[in-house]
């Protein structure tokens, strides 16, 4: 059996952790850690250390379970002992990248649609505990680089940064597109979530930052929202409302309708109220009331609402001409109330008093034949 005598890693290049291939070890055999690492044994799934830079002899001294395992020595005072030695890197990689792999869907809380947004960033990670560090996340696996870390903890720098960014937009009332302002802050609290979560790995999240935060373009979402921010702010420039801009579209195209002669009309009074300053929605409920609040009278058969130049009632069909008053007949072709002096009716031309064709005696009533004379009328 080959006993171990020096047990050292030199390093790799983006490597956090490194399993020492051999487990043969002996009393005498010599751990060497360089600055920037610290060494573990692992025992029978327990862990013992860690070991600074440095050279340690793996004795009893240095070794605690080696009081339990060592019964005897070997030739030369030399015990021999199994057991597994973790090299863990100190130094602390600041270019961790870090990002979306697809949009994330956030609510707008200004303009309440669900916006795709993507962000990207870095950070540095440190082991500051390498036994929790180790006892969290050694397996089959024999070495531990930057790449399959940043992996491991893909998932919860995402869910994070989705939670942080929607809380942040919440909190300050601002558009997704505006979130640009707040990477900063953004960065500042997910690098404290981040770090509370990495301590229980034994590790130390590092300058967190959030770099960019970007909607994609070519979502419809996108395209509504950034074109109606484009429009009103066209509006503000010329100085006019969206209600203006319909009110508007409305007035030039009942201009452009046969018989809109009475809107038109009415829309001379809004411009000169909107020449005098006064606001375009008080304009047009003047239009619209003066429109609908046209005289009317009940039908006194049915009751229904009758405008006042209507005759017949349009329900039941009664003359809505108004009681003969004093000094006032009936016109006998439209029952229209009339003067008892006018000689023909204002409402239908007819004439108000019949005369005898023959004698011309005036008579009364829808009578056949004059009492005059005898004439037959018709």
């Amino acid at each position: 059996m080959k006993l171990i005598e020096v047990v050292k890693w030199d390093g790799g290049p983006n490597v956090f952790a490194y399993r020492f291939p051999e487990t043969e070890l002996n009393t005498k055999s010599q751990l060497i850690v360089t600055e920037s690492q610290e060494a573990v044994l692992l025992k029978e799934g327990q862990f013992y250390g860690p070991y600074g830079p440095g050279r340690h002899v793996l004795d009893t001294k240095n070794v605690p379970f080696l009081t339990h395992v060592v019964t005897g020595l070997f030739s030369g005072g030399v015990s021999p002992f199994t057991a597994e030695v973790w090299f863990v890197q100190k130094a602390i990689p600041l270019d961790l990248k870090w990002g979306t792999s697809t949009p994330l869907q956030i609510e707008d809380p200004l303009y309440h649609l669900m916006l795709p947004v993507r962000a990207f960033g870095q950070y540095g990670l440190q082991v500051v505990n390498a036994k929790k560090f180790l006892a969290k996340l050694t397996g089959r696996i024999t070495y531990f680089t930057t790449d399959i870390l940043t992996s491991y903890f893909r998932g919860i720098i995402v869910t994070q940064a989705k939670d942080c960014i929607a809380s942040c937009l919440l909190d300050k009332g601002i558009s997704v597109l505006k979130i640009g302002n707040m990477m900063a802050e953004i960065s500042q609290v997910l690098e404290d979530k981040l770090s509370a979560m990495m301590d229980e790995y034994g590790l130390r999240t590092l300058s967190f930052t959030v770099n960019s935060i970007t909607t994609d373009d070519n979502d419809p979402a996108v395209k509504q929202l950034k074109a109606a921010l484009a429009k009103k702010a066209e509006m503000n420039i010329i100085g006019y409302t969206y209600q203006q801009e319909r009110s508007f579209d409305t007035m030039e195209a009942a201009a452009g309708n046969p018989g809109g002669g009475t809107v038109m009309n009415a829309g001379i009074g809004l411009g000169l109220g909107m020449a005098a300053g006064v606001p375009m929605g008080n304009a047009m409920s003047s239009i619209t009331q003066n429109l609908n609040t046209e005289p009317t009278r009940r039908c006194p058969k049915c009751g229904a609402e009758v405008r006042n130049q209507v005759k017949f009632c349009p329900e039941c069909g009664q003359n809505m001409a108004p009681p003969a008053a004093a000094g006032s007949v009936k016109c006998p072709k439209c029952g229209a109330s009339c003067s008892d002096k006018v000689k023909f009716c204002p409402e239908c031309g007819a004439k108000m008093r019949q005369t005898c064709k023959q004698c011309g005696a005036e008579l009364s009533g829808n009578i056949k034949f004059c009492p005059e004379c005898g004439t037959k009328q018709e």
